[in-house]
């Protein structure tokens, strides 16, 4: 252990001691319950900002420590990982396994891609490429990697037009993470915020409401975001000249055939996908799961007759690090939860806060939360069970605060180690990339942007939705 590890470890056990024990004078001391998991959860916080253990551990460690000392049960521990949300997401990721073995993406590249014939054109319909991919790929790592090599063949399209293609590297992890919002299977931050309200509330948002509310906030965010990026990082001159992307320039970076009849094998892809994606979107009508869909879609996807990927082969595509980290971050919620360690935390409130000021207090924090915790679900693991526990106080609704602070902390974007997607393409062989110089003024531009957009979206747009600020 170095000398900076043994420093975090200790700054990590006096924190939790403190949370403990210390309290100011004249303020009601939490239950003994409650106090267990507010040591335990500022043990884990700390470890995930200040020391480079693995997530996953430190949050399974967690989550032992409270199943260890009573505070919740081994059923409520291991149950997490049948949560309905978490086989929706290992099914979704088989899906995506066998879309990225037909080549799909390809073909669907070179056909919005393909007729741009300006800069700016060439901006929007990549992102609305990269929209559409949230309804295909789970999570943000695997919709970056799926689209690296689409990125590549417009590089070396690109590669007289430099700053173009700086702008490109910054324009796809930037809609990637920003486009997340428009599914419930966009990240595992989103199945999180959905364990967590259920747990508090008893309220499922479901993935047809979730896309409802999500999918018009991940358009105009993406699309506002993508004019970010193009103004903070070429110049007039480089946005004049034509552009022109031929489908012969995206196959070179194709193993499969881009152009051309359709194979059996992506017919079926696309058809069950597109079967899936329908069943998903109408769950009110059938009253279907979307994990039992998604779990049918699997099972068709990996099978021998009709299949297009082996499901071992699929399953290997399959983050289970992630899976284990949303099953003990939910039992964490539901510790904070149940032993009123949640309600402790926000008693001290003013009582006189008004919706307003507490969803503008809400959207700051989680935007900016990014600067101290970088995994997007150890963000909402921490704020969202908060926020819900805050938003009673405040009047608040609290699935609209929940969407909110889930929302708001998909913007990170600062750093190159603020998310997998920005890390990615900050650094490909070959091609010209962003600096860390150029995510800071895009980020001064596009924080208070998004910030201000979800606030809308919040007070004006999802309450037409059905989803009121106000209980």
């Amino acid at each position: 252990m170095t000398l900076n590890l043994r420093l975090a470890a200790a700054l990590c056990v006096a924190l939790s001691l403190c949370t403990l024990l210390a309290f100011p004078a004249g303020f009601p001391a939490p239950g003994g319950d409650a106090r267990l998991t507010l040591a335990v959860f500022a043990l884990a916080t700390c470890a995930w900002i200040g020391t480079p253990i693995d997530d996953t551990y430190i949050a399974l460690g967690a989550g032992l420590a409270l199943t260890a000392t009573g505070v919740i049960s081994s059923d409520t521990l291991f149950g997490t990982l049948g949560d309905p949300t978490v086989w929706l997401l290992i099914c979704a990721f088989v899906l995506a396994a066998a879309v990225a073995r037909t080549g799909l993406a390809g073909r669907a590249a070179v056909f919005l891609v393909g007729g741009a014939r300006t800069v700016r054109q060439l901006v929007h319909l990549t992102t609305a490429a990269l929209v559409v991919t949230a309804f295909a790929v789970p999570a943000t790592s695997g919709r970056a990697a799926l689209a690296l090599p689409v990125f590549l063949a417009l590089a070396h399209a690109l590669a007289a037009r430099k700053r173009l293609v700086v702008m490109l590297a910054l324009l796809f992890p930037t809609v990637i993470l920003l486009s997340a919002v428009a599914t419930l299977i966009g990240a595992g931050a989103h199945l999180i915020t959905e364990s967590v309200l259920w747990e508090a509330t008893g309220e499922r948002i479901g993935f047809t409401r979730w896309l409802l509310l999500g999918l018009p906030l991940a358009v105009a965010s993406s699309h506002l975001a993508a004019e970010a990026v193009l103004l903070t990082t070429t110049r007039r001159a480089d946005r004049a000249g034509p552009v022109r992307i031929t489908a012969e320039e995206i196959q070179r970076h194709s193993e499969r055939p881009v152009t051309g009849p359709w194979a059996q094998a992506e017919k079926r892809c696309a058809l069950l996908l597109a079967t899936v994606v329908a069943l998903w979107c109408s769950e009110p009508l059938h009253h279907v799961s979307p994990a039992v869909v998604a779990l049918i879609g699997a099972v068709v996807a990996s099978s021998p007759a009709l299949g297009t990927v082996r499901l071992k082969d699929a399953l290997k595509t399959v983050p289970w690090s992630l899976l284990l980290f949303m099953a003990a971050t939910m039992a964490m919620g539901v510790a904070l939860a149940d032993s009123g360690a949640a309600r402790w935390l926000v008693s001290g409130l003013p009582a006189d806060v008004t919706p307003a000021v507490f969803l503008a207090a809400v959207v700051a924090v989680s935007t900016a939360a990014h600067l101290v915790l970088q995994s997007r679900s150890a963000r909402s693991s921490v704020l969202v069970p908060l926020v819900i526990a805050a938003a009673a106080g405040a009047g608040v609704n609290p699935v609209a605060a929940a969407l909110a602070s889930t929302a708001a902390a998909g913007f990170c974007h600062t750093l190159p180690a603020s998310a997998k997607p920005v890390t990615l393409f900050s650094d490909v062989p070959g091609v010209p990339t962003y600096t860390p110089r150029d995510l800071l003024r895009l980020s001064a531009v596009l924080a208070p942007l998004t910030a201000a957009l979800v606030l809308f979206f919040a007070a004006a747009v999802w309450p037409l939705l059905g989803v009121p600020v106000t209980r």
